[in-house]
């Protein structure tokens, strides 16, 4: 590919996957943000919860002075606190709405732009559209709390039959939530991960989602060995022994979103953010390193 990748997208990790001892907001948190900011691959992280607020100032100074662009990743609390902003019980939204908007403000807070998080999860086809209605509510409160802030509001899709079972879901799915919550600072975020967990090519799922598209993740998964210790949603490197997607998975997934125009020349490139995790007896560091020459010879490619 002629010009330089940074010309397309800023290059991003999600810090709490690439060193997950920070997932629960402690742990070397302000070490491993720096190991990022050092390594002149990367001009964007993606940060999740992080419990000190010394940490949180320290973090935002070292992302402002390595002059890296920052969105916060609010999927962690969603899971490990079972949020569920699609909760048929008003009282169970309304407190995942309330703590959403805490994250929020943490965002605004380490200097993130915008706040990504998951839907709750599938209730199955009888409540389905119903479920779809009550979570735009919750994603249009979300909106016009983040306003404020200027911390804009992305949903990622996940799988809906195999780890995470969420109700978005099928990008067509996305789709119409996007159509309901209608605020300008909202968008959808694809996965390449997700994509065979959500039995949707990148064909498929950029072409339906690329209208309301606002950030992209890729990394890898594993689906068809329920005894791999990758199975389901992951995050393995790039290649991994049974895996679903590597050099060419990934080149095909970077022609899609320059078919779709996501991918363009631009000042303010679109964040592409690899999300990969180190599995048992691995470093991050070499995960990491495997992502970089992954994305690198796929580059090559186009």
């Amino acid at each position: 590919m002629d010009g330089s990748i940074y010309e397309y997208m800023r290059i991003g990790v999600v810090h709490c996957m690439a060193f997950p001892a920070c997932i629960t907001g402690e742990g070397p948190i302000l070490e491993t943000v720096t190991q990022i900011a050092e390594d002149p691959f990367f001009n964007a992280i993606e940060i999740t919860g992080i419990h000190s607020a010394d940490t949180r100032a320290n973090v935002r100074d070292v992302l402002k002075t390595a002059g890296l662009a920052c969105a916060y990743a609010a999927q962690p609390a969603v899971l490990t606190q079972k949020l569920n902003p699609n909760s048929f019980c008003e009282d169970e939204r309304t407190a995942a709405v309330t703590a959403l908007k805490e994250r929020v403000d943490e965002a605004r807070e380490v200097g993130a732009t915008s706040l990504a998080l998951l839907s709750g999860p599938d209730p199955g086809a009888a409540r389905r559209e119903e479920a779809i209605g009550i979570l735009a509510r919750s994603l249009r409160e979300l909106c016009d709390y983040g306003l404020d802030s200027d911390v804009a509001i992305t949903l990622e899709t996940f799988d809906r039959t195999i780890d995470k079972r969420a109700l978005i879901g099928p990008s067509d799915d996305a789709v119409t939530l996007a159509r309901l919550v209608n605020r300008d600072n909202f968008g959808l975020m694809v996965d390449l991960s997700h994509l065979p967990l959500q039995f949707e090519s990148a064909q498929k799922a950029l072409t339906a989602t690329q209208y309301d598209l606002v950030h992209v993740h890729i990394g890898n998964c594993v689906m068809r060995d329920p005894d791999h210790p990758a199975y389901g949603d992951q995050h393995p490197h790039f290649g991994v022994e049974g895996g679903e997607n590597g050099v060419d998975e990934l080149v095909e997934f970077l022609r899609v979103l320059m078919d779709i125009e996501y991918l363009t020349p631009s000042d303010d490139p679109p964040l592409v953010s690899f999300e990969v995790k180190p599995m048992e007896g691995q470093s991050s560091e070499v995960v990491l390193a495997n992502a970089k020459r992954t994305l690198t010879e796929a580059w090559a490619r186009l």
